[in-house]
């Protein structure tokens, strides 16, 4: 009975013994598993603000981006307009009556004429300045009216076309109208 009482010691000792290594082992495993529950928590915490940020600038972007479309398209239409305007009215100048173009250039002759020796004009309207200066009829230029000017030397060249007076009136006042228009 000796020997069976020290084997029973022995298993006894030894389930012990291995119900102490499995304790420890599960409590090892448990300690692992929660450890590994953490990080995956904090990376996914970490993920999900770095996407949530990234998210954010996209949206800053695509906003921007949308922004800056509404206004490349809303500049493009104001110069569009603008410009139907300026067209419109180069159509007025050249469709005015034959009285009234004579009249402003009876204007701009009459108070130019002594600042000049030479005078230019449209081919349309050629016939009415020659008739209405007394300077040197120089030639003809390219223009829906009005006369060019100049003195004796070709130094000094007054330009009076209704292109010129058109397009300066415009540039001066292209923040005004746009301002008028636009708000």
């Amino acid at each position: 009975m000796g020997l069976e009482i020290v084997t029973k010691d022995i298993q006894e000792g030894a389930r012990a013994e291995v119900s102490r290594i499995k304790t420890e082992a599960d409590a090892k495993a448990s300690e692992i598993t929660n450890e590994a529950k953490e990080i995956q928590k904090k990376m996914l915490g970490d993920s999900l603000a770095k996407v949530e940020e990234d998210l954010q600038k996209l949206h800053q972007q695509v906003i921007s981006s949308a922004n800056l479309e509404v206004k490349r398209i809303t500049l493009n239409k104001r110069k569009e307009l603008l410009d139907s305007v300026y067209s419109q009215t180069v159509e007025s100048i050249k469709s005015m009556p034959a009285s009234k173009k004579e009249e402003l250039l009876k204007h701009i002759i009459n108070k130019y004429e002594a600042s000049g020796a030479r005078i230019y004009s449209s081919k349309a309207s050629e016939e009415t300045v020659r008739k209405l200066s007394s300077l040197t009829y120089a030639g003809n230029i390219d223009s829906i009216g009005g006369v060019v000017i100049e003195n004796e030397d070709r130094t000094i060249r007054l330009d009076f076309t209704y292109d010129s007076i058109l397009k300066n009136v415009y540039e001066r006042s292209l923040k005004q109208i746009s301002d008028i228009l636009y708000g």
